[in-house]
């Protein structure tokens, strides 16, 4: 296992942040959702996203990132009982940075007086099915979650995975 450190966000990390965030979106949501999301999803739009988010003190304090040798190697945001992004740069998958996240997400989401946490996943995600299932997370059952856009949102069918925090 990699050695992770694991600290809150900064204003610095935004463009490792959104980099991450766009690559890693792409892995795991091209085909499986609306073209009208992909249209919506460029490059810039994660900048937008991730340094908007880093702006505010409070939304920052919710995202953590995985430093591995210096490097932004993932994050997660949690918001309230979600673990509502979750991402790993390719090049460290598989080495325990997800896990270390996901741990983290789950501690902040206790830690704030939840007992259970959730997030949503698009049913063909197959890997972040798999690797949330090995972290002891169960499929709930489908709904439509209202992915935010610069115009509006879009509504992409998303699988809920929970897990108990008790």
């Amino acid at each position: 296992m990699t050695e992770v450190e694991l600290r809150i966000a900064t204003t610095a990390d935004a463009e490792a942040i959104a980099h991450i965030w766009h690559r890693g979106w792409l892995d795991g949501h091209l085909g499986h959702v609306p073209e009208a999301l992909v249209a919506h999803r460029t490059p810039q739009s994660f900048g937008v996203r991730a340094a908007a988010r880093l702006a505010s003190a409070a939304r920052a304090a919710d995202t953590t990132v995985a430093v591995v040798r210096g490097e932004v190697a993932g994050f997660v945001m949690v918001t309230g009982d979600e673990a509502e992004q979750v991402y790993v740069a390719a090049g460290h998958r598989g080495s325990g940075v997800a896990a270390a996240l996901l741990a983290e997400a789950e501690r902040q989401i206790a830690a704030a007086g939840f007992a259970e946490a959730w997030l949503a996943v698009v049913p063909g995600n197959a890997r972040a099915r798999r690797f949330y299932e090995r972290q002891g997370w169960h499929d709930t059952g489908g709904f439509d979650y209202e992915a935010a856009t610069a115009t509006g949102s879009v509504r992409v069918p998303c699988r809920r995975y929970a897990k108990s925090l008790t």
